[in-house]
């Protein structure tokens, strides 16, 4: 079992999909999608300090719904959901009952996982683990980075499909949860092969003496010896950024790599970018939205697989896909590593193609 981010599991490799295909029959004989919900993502500090939106739950559960329409169109027959207490179930539940009666749209069954709700991250990472031994098919994430961050580190081999509903989105794509929907359950179903439906993706590996972490996006050295509000908004205190990716097009951490040294999510490396408020190369990098904030670049190195790298400051925080969580002083051991091929996620356009081109969703009149 893969330990959540924030547990020690340094003797644990990564669990990597070897299999010709992920169609997954349920313990109740159906094929079942999980959804996990973040109803707190898109709610830190950076919603105060930068001009990000913040998504009613509302939108929340009609994203949800969304998804669903998609997947009974499919051929799921089940989702699994995690609940929680910030209002996206009281919506969801509604909605359904009143499009079922109305005769609008097919969904699948819905149930809700029994599992206890602390309104913290450690929700996702039971909800994750819970429906990985359940024999779901694949999981849907709606929330940030750190949000779909806790999922990967403790679902295993399920892979999962990102829905952006947090405040800095580098690793889940922009895209209508009907289509995420539609793919995910073609997929689920086995209706696009494996080889086509699934993507390999990179993590970061830190090790902080014999404590392991992973990032999906991105580390950042803070010189700052203090966690505080977790989420990072100030580039001064910036010393090293660690990516697996990183897109012009980014917002975020990642974007200092993207608007400098890109890479992209298929090349098998990264880059580790030294940075300090005085060096000569100054970049002008969206770091939140709206949020433009000068850095300086001392150097930029590619990460290859499997090689340590260590911060440049012997001193600070350390912060995994944008949200500060761990100290180190002096007498501490980091490092951090690429490892390719540590995950899969749901290639959404590639599942649409597929579905184009067989005509799956041709139908013929009687």
């Amino acid at each position: 079992m893969r330990h959540p981010p924030g547990k020690s599991s340094a003797n644990t490799a990564p669990k990597r999909w070897h299999g010709p295909c992920f169609h997954v029959i349920g313990r109740n004989g159906m094929v079942k999608v999980g959804i996990i919900a973040n109803p707190i993502s898109a709610r830190d500090i950076r919603r105060v300090i930068s001009y990000a939106g913040n998504l009613p739950i509302n939108d929340r559960a009609n994203i949800v719904l969304r998804m669903m329409a998609g997947l009974a169109t499919s051929g799921v027959e089940e989702v699994v959901v995690m609940p929680e207490h910030g209002g996206i179930r009281f919506q969801l539940e509604r909605n359904v009952q009143r499009e079922q009666r109305l005769g609008h749209v097919n969904f699948p069954r819905m149930r809700y996982l029994d599992m206890p709700v602390t309104a913290t991250p450690a929700d996702s990472a039971r909800a994750a683990r819970m429906m990985a031994e359940e024999g779901v098919a694949a999981i849907v994430v709606l929330g940030g980075d750190g949000t779909n961050r806790v999922v990967v580190g403790a679902c295993g081999p399920v892979p999962v499909a990102g829905v952006s509903t947090g405040t800095n989105n580098a690793f889940p794509e922009l895209r209508e949860p009907t289509i995420t929907g539609l793919a995910v359950g073609l997929a689920a179903t086995g209706q696009v092969p494996a080889a086509e439906a699934l993507r390999p993706n990179k993590w970061l590996e830190v090790m902080l003496n014999d404590r392991r972490e992973i990032a999906l996006v991105d580390v950042a050295v803070v010189e700052d010896r203090f966690v505080g509000a977790r989420a990072i908004w100030k580039a001064a205190g910036f010393r090293d950024l660690f990516v697996t990716f990183g897109l012009p097009q980014a917002i975020g951490m990642s974007a200092i790599a993207g608007l400098s040294d890109p890479v992209d999510r298929a090349t098998p490396e990264g880059r580790h970018i030294c940075l300090s408020p005085d060096a000569p190369r100054q970049l002008l990098a969206p770091i939140a939205p709206g949020l433009i904030d000068r850095v300086g670049i001392v150097g930029t190195d590619r990460m290859m697989p499997g090689v340590a790298h260590h911060p440049s400051v012997a001193a600070g925080s350390l912060a995994f896909d944008g949200e500060r969580e761990l100290t180190f002083t002096d007498g501490d051991r980091v490092s951090v590593r690429l490892v390719p091929d540590a995950f899969r996620t749901i290639d959404v356009p590639a599942c649409m193609a597929h579905a184009a081109s067989a005509g799956l969703f041709v139908r013929n009149p009687d």
